[in-house]
């Protein structure tokens, strides 16, 4: 087990280069770090899920600023995800610690998150630079109470996982025609409102709990303040990049790490 000092130095750096990788990929690097918080920094269960959600409070603001700065908030969309991701994460959070305490159930549902999500990484491509923003056909897009519903769904998976749900709700919104530089700003404004909404939850529960529910402050502030350089950094060398490729590793990788969690649920 790593001293304090070095957990939130390793984690502070993992988190940064996790960030880097994928941001320019549309995903926020969440997704990756709470395996990384069980197998590396020892984070115990369920205390990891908020710790998670900490790093999404602690990162996401610089990128929802700077979609701010350039007139893109999410407008009628956030405030849709929103309704829906709150309670959702606060259903889940409330799941993942009177229901999902086990490490074999909880490892069963990760790999259910992680191996989808992996796959649709590495199986899409993502719009060509250069390229208008397609026009939603008004067939397409999903009405209001359905956003609602299917945020309120992903928001509870990202309660009991630990993710804000962006890189769940972002392809299915573009998927369905509504346009990238709407749902951007959207998906990561629902990720800062839920996951302090999951935080919060969290911390009421561990009031009443014996086993460690809170998160791990000193190890979520460090995975915070290094997702955050890495999303800026990310963000800034998107066009450099090729994003395909990155989208491509990083759903193997995804995969992988999901495959290996199914393992682990299935023979212990």
């Amino acid at each position: 087990m790593l001293g304090q000092g070095w957990t939130d130095a390793v984690a502070l750096l993992a988190a940064c280069l996790l960030a880097v990788i994928a941001t320019p990929a549309g995903v926020s690097g969440a997704v990756l770090l709470l395996p990384f918080q069980v197998s590396v920094l020892g984070t115990p269960s369920p205390a990891v899920t908020p710790t998670n959600l900490l790093y999404n409070v602690i990162a996401t603001p610089g990128a929802i600023y700077r979609y701010w700065r350039q007139g893109q908030t999410g407008g009628r969309l956030a405030a849709s995800l929103i309704a829906g991701t709150v309670p959702g994460v606060i259903a889940g959070s409330v799941i993942r610690v009177e229901l999902l305490p086990r490490q074999r159930t909880f490892d069963l549902v990760v790999a259910a998150v992680l191996i989808p999500l992996g796959i649709w990484l590495a199986l899409t491509r993502p719009p060509r630079a250069g390229l208008p923003d397609p026009t939603p056909s008004a067939g397409g897009r999903l009405a209001t109470p359905v956003v609602v519903t299917l945020a309120a769904i992903v928001g509870c998976i990202g309660g009991i996982y630990g993710i804000g749900g962006g890189s769940i709700l972002s392809p299915i919104l573009i998927g369905t025609g509504r346009r990238p530089a709407e749902v951007a700003p959207a998906a990561l404004s629902s990720t800062f409102v839920t996951s302090v909404a999951g935080v919060i939850t969290f911390l009421v529960l561990s009031s009443r709990q014996h086993a460690p529910v809170a998160p791990d402050w000193s190890t979520g502030i460090a995975l915070g303040i290094g997702g955050l350089a890495g999303a800026y950094s990310g963000a800034r060398i998107q066009a450099k990049l090729p994003e395909l490729a990155i989208r491509r590793v990083l759903g193997v990788l995804v995969v992988i790490i999901g495959v290996r969690y199914l393992w682990s649920g299935l023979v212990t």
